[in-house]
C-alpha cells in the first residue's frame, strides 16, 4: 500500500540546497507581489493619514470636532488617497525591486509623499485649508516624508528578509527555465555587499536530462529528476512549482504524474510563461508554442467594450486639447528650422495600424529634408547625424510625436497602445519574431507601455522585447495600466529621455 505523504519522515541533509532554502528550521511567511504591493499601499497610505492629522493637530488649524465630520471622511480622506497614488505612480514607488533598496526606495517614496502633501494643500475646497502660520505649512510635508519614508526603510529591511521569500522549484532547466532564472536575476538590487531581489527566490531545477544533473545552470542548480521532486518538496517546501516546458504535451508521464502528486500536497502550480508576466511585465512570446492563451486574453471580461468606448471618448477630447499644443508650438518650431533647417514643418510617413491597415502618421519633422534618399528604410541611431539641432530637442522630449493626435481624432490611432511600425519593418519583423503581427489587434498608440518601459530600440533583439511589452499590454488593457503609462510618459518627457 503506497504510503501517504504526511507519513512520510525525511531526514534533514547537509546539503547545500537543504541548510540554505529551509532557512534554518524557521517558518517562513511568504508573499506574493501583489501581497507585497497591497502591504506598501496600505501602509504609505496609513502613514499619510497619520501625517495629516498630526499636522492639523499640531498646527491648531482644527478641532477634534472637525476630524469626526463627513469632510474628514468623505472628502479629505479620499482626495489625499487618490492624489497619492498618481503621484506614487508618477515616482514608480510601487516596483519591488525599487522598494527592496533601502536607499533608493526611501528617497523615491519621501520625495512622493512631500510633493503629495504640497500638491494636497494647493487644491481648494475639497481639502483643508491652508494654516495661517507659515512654519504649519511645512509640516505636513515633513511628517508626509518622514512617516513614509521610515515605513520604507522598514521594508526594505525587514521584507526582503528570506522568511517573507515565495519560493518555487521550477520542473525544466532548458531555455524557457534558464530565461526565468535570468528575469528573477536582474531584479536584483545591489546595496553594499548586501543583494536583495523582489522577494522571489528559486530553489532549483528538476530536470529529466542525465546530462544536467548536479550542474548550476543560469546560477540556479539542477537538484533532480521526476523521481526526486516529491522529496525535494518535503524538504525544501516551495511555496510554488513552476513548469518551464514550452511544449506541455511533451512533459514525460513520469514527470506528469510527480507534479500532480505535488500539487494534491497542495503546492499551488504556475507556468514560466505566468511567472515572468509577473515580474517583468511582458509576455515571453518565445516561449509561448501554440498556446494562445500565454499571447491573448481568451476571455474579456464583460466591462470591456465600456471600456473601449470610454477609451475613444478620452481619446477625442485629449486629442482636441493635443492639437491645440500643436498650434502653439508651429510657429516656434517654424522658426527655428528657418535658421537651422530649412524645409518643411511636418513630417508624413506610411505606417501599420490595426488590422495590418496602413495610414499615415504626421510629425513634427525632426531630420533632415529627405534623410533616407540613400539609405531607405532604416531605424534612427543613437546620435543620429541625419537629426536637426531642433528635432534633437523635440525627440528627447517626445515632442515629435505630437501631430499625431490628428490621427487620434480620426480614429487611426489611439493615444495609448504599440507604436505603429513601417511596412519595411513589420515584413522583416514578422519573419523573425512569432506572433509579431498580433500587435495589430488594437489601434496603435502615440504611447506605450514599451515606450515607458524600454528605450528606443534599433535591432530585431530590442524589437522582441518590445513585442513583449507590446503583447502585455494588450492582453492586459484597463484604465489602471492607461493612467499608469500616461504617468509614467510624463515622466519620459520630463526626463528629456527620448531619442
Amino acid at each position: 500500500m503506497k504510503k501517504c505523504w504526511h507519513d512520510t519522515k525525511v531526514k534533514d541533509t547537509d546539503s547545500p540546497s537543504s541548510t540554505t532554502d529551509r532557512d534554518n528550521g524557521r517558518p517562513r511567511f511568504s508573499l506574493r507581489f501583489s501581497e507585497r504591493r497591497i502591504l506598501l499601499a496600505a501602509v504609505d497610505s496609513l502613514a499619510l493619514v497619520l501625517a495629516m492629522w498630526f499636522s492639523l493637530r499640531l498646527s491648531g488649524a482644527t478641532s477634534d470636532i472637525l476630524f469626526l465630520s463627513n469632510q474628514w471622511r468623505f472628502t479629505w480622506l479620499p482626495v489625499l488617497i487618490v492624489l497619492w497614488f498618481l503621484v506614487a505612480f508618477f515616482f514608480d514607488v510601487y516596483d519591488l525591486a525599487k522598494a527592496a533598496n533601502a536607499f533608493v526606495s526611501v528617497w523615491l517614496s519621501s520625495a512622493a509623499a512631500a510633493v503629495t502633501a504640497l500638491l494636497y494643500y494647493l487644491i481648494p475646497y475639497i481639502t483643508p485649508p491652508l494654516p495661517e502660520r507659515r512654519l504649519s505649512l511645512i509640516l505636513f510635508p515633513m511628517l508626509a516624508a518622514l512617516g513614509v519614508g521610515a515605513w520604507r526603510f522598514f521594508y526594505a529591511t525587514v521584507f526582503v528578509q528570506p522568511v517573507f521569500h515565495h519560493t518555487a522549484l521550477v520542473v525544466g532547466a532548458g531555455a524557457s527555465g534558464q530565461t526565468l532564472a535570468r528575469a528573477i536575476a536582474e531584479t536584483h538590487t545591489t546595496k553594499g555587499a548586501e543583494s536583495h531581489n523582489v522577494g522571489y527566490r528559486l530553489l532549483g531545477f528538476v530536470d529529466d536530462d542525465p546530462s544536467k544533473q548536479g550542474r548550476e545552470i543560469a546560477g540556479v542548480s539542477v537538484l533532480g529528476t521526476s523521481k526526486d521532486l516529491g522529496r525535494l518538496v518535503r524538504e525544501l517546501h516551495p511555496t510554488e512549482l513552476v513548469i518551464a516546458i514550452t511544449h506541455a504535451q511533451s512533459i514525460r508521464e513520469e514527470m506528469f504524474q510527480a507534479i500532480l502528486d505535488c500539487q494534491e500536497m497542495g503546492i499551488p502550480v504556475t507556468t514560466m510563461t505566468s511567472l515572468y508576466e509577473r515580474l517583468t511585465g511582458r509576455v515571453p512570446v518565445e516561449y509561448a508554442g501554440r498556446d494562445w492563451h500565454v499571447v491573448f486574453s481568451l476571455d474579456r471580461p464583460s466591462a470591456y467594450r465600456l471600456y473601449l468606448a470610454f477609451r475613444r471618448l478620452l481619446d477625442v477630447l485629449l486629442a482636441v486639447v493635443g492639437m491645440m499644443g500643436v498650434l502653439f508650438l508651429v510657429p516656434l518650431i517654424w522658426l527655428g528650422n528657418r535658421f537651422t533647417s530649412p524645409g518643411p514643418i511636418f513630417y508624413r510617413q506610411t505606417r501599420v495600424g490595426k488590422g495590418g491597415v496602413c495610414f499615415e502618421i504626421l510629425k513634427f519633422r525632426s531630420m533632415i529634408v529627405d534623410a533616407e534618399r540613400l539609405s531607405g528604410a532604416v531605424w534612427a541611431e543613437e546620435a543620429d547625424p541625419r537629426v536637426t539641432p531642433v528635432g534633437r530637442i523635440l525627440r528627447k522630449a517626445r515632442l515629435d510625436e505630437l501631430p499625431q493626435v490628428w490621427n487620434v481624432f480620426k480614429g487611426e490611432m489611439s493615444l495609448i497602445g504599440p507604436r505603429p511600425e513601417r511596412p519595411e519593418f513589420v515584413q522583416y519583423l514578422a519573419q523573425e519574431i512569432p506572433f509579431y503581427r498580433a500587435r495589430h489587434a488594437v489601434k496603435p498608440g502615440i504611447t506605450g507601455w514599451a515606450q515607458v518601459k524600454y528605450p528606443y530600440g534599433a535591432s530585431v533583439e530590442d524589437a522582441l522585447i518590445k513585442l513583449q511589452y507590446d503583447l502585455y499590454y494588450i492582453k492586459h488593457q484597463s484604465l489602471m495600466l492607461d493612467l499608469l503609462i500616461l504617468l509614467r510618459t510624463i515622466q519620459v518627457m520630463l526626463g528629456f529621455r527620448g531619442r
